[in-house]
């Protein structure tokens, strides 16, 4: 049965274009073949793949994965196009601190073994799912892998917003803006904000406002099945809604903004058996200085 797997590159630098040609090159050997999306192709050597697909909900369709050299920005992108096919997402960090990827480039080749030889597991993530709306009307439907964000437009000016949790008010207050994260995201911009780390395993959304001028604006954690929804002052100022830093919308004074635990997954090919905190305290450099584990007796 011919193999075949989707190759997302971060192509704005040479350096990963060469990677790219590299990877490529062992895939092929392997009889493995290759597609590449439509803008990234001219980048890359044509005898690197065999296939040019648009970057759309059909890329991945029938591969057996999608491998990503790049940061997170672009294992973000290409879990736009995993997601919709339920196809699992490799990715190898050629960034700064790739939380989202399985490997850095010391790994690369053993990253590229490990696909060749099927020998990875494949675990899956957390998304959530998000509406605005406008006076009941519905204007722009997304998901998101990380968070939804809801933020002021202009620096200028103070975002008033009220949260809500299951159909109930929380609070009210003006803020730079308040974030919706998965435990995926929670590592992420959630965390830049203040909001809590939480273990990929739990089942949960974050609630972080962001800046709040509030006696009361503590991250909030809740239940996967709660509905979060984010209402704009009518009074106040329009805003701008983000899904995983990538797909933003204009959002006008009295918008209102509801998060769910998303019913498609997103599934991440996973090599490492180690536990969560070892990942975290490789990636954020943690002092672990002192430690001396549990006593044998």
């Amino acid at each position: 049965m011919t193999r075949e797997i989707l190759l997302v590159v971060h192509t704005g630098r040479q350096s990963n274009v060469a990677v790219a040609q590299e990877v490529a090159r062992r895939f092929g050997a392997a009889g493995v073949k290759l597609r590449v999306l439509k803008d990234e192709a001219p980048e890359l050597d044509p005898s690197c793949y065999t296939q040019v697909v648009a970057a759309d909900d059909s890329a991945a369709e029938g591969t057996e994965l999608v491998f990503v050299l790049g940061g997170d920005g672009t294992l973000l992108r290409a879990a736009e196009l995993a997601r919709a096919c339920g196809v699992p997402v490799l990715g190898v960090n050629l960034g700064r601190v790739g939380f989202l990827a399985e490997a850095d480039y010391d790994a690369l080749s053993e990253a590229v073994s490990r696909v060749i030889d099927r020998s990875y597991a494949v675990e899956e993530r957390m998304t959530v799912e998000i509406t605005a709306s406008v006076d009941g009307h519905v204007i722009e439907s997304t998901w998101a892998l990380n968070e939804a964000s809801v933020e002021k437009s202009s620096r200028e000016r103070i975002l008033d917003v009220v949260v809500e949790v299951d159909g109930r008010p929380v609070s009210a207050f003006g803020c730079d803006g308040v974030l919706v994260a998965t435990p995926t995201g929670s590592t992420a911009y959630a965390f830049s904000a203040g909001g809590p780390v939480v273990w990929p395993d739990v089942q949960a959304l974050l609630v972080v406002p962001s800046n709040a001028h509030a006696l009361f604006a503590r991250p909030l954690v809740v239940s996967p099945a709660s509905v979060v929804a984010l209402e704009v002052d009518a009074g106040g100022h329009p805003a701008v809604l983000c899904a995983d830093g990538r797909r933003t919308i204009e959002l006008p004074a009295g918008a209102r903004v509801e998060v769910v635990g998303g019913k498609t997954p997103l599934r991440l090919v996973r090599l490492r058996e180690g536990p969560f905190t070892d990942r975290l305290v490789e990636k954020f450099s943690l002092p672990v200085q002192g430690w001396r584990g549990p006593s044998a007796g």
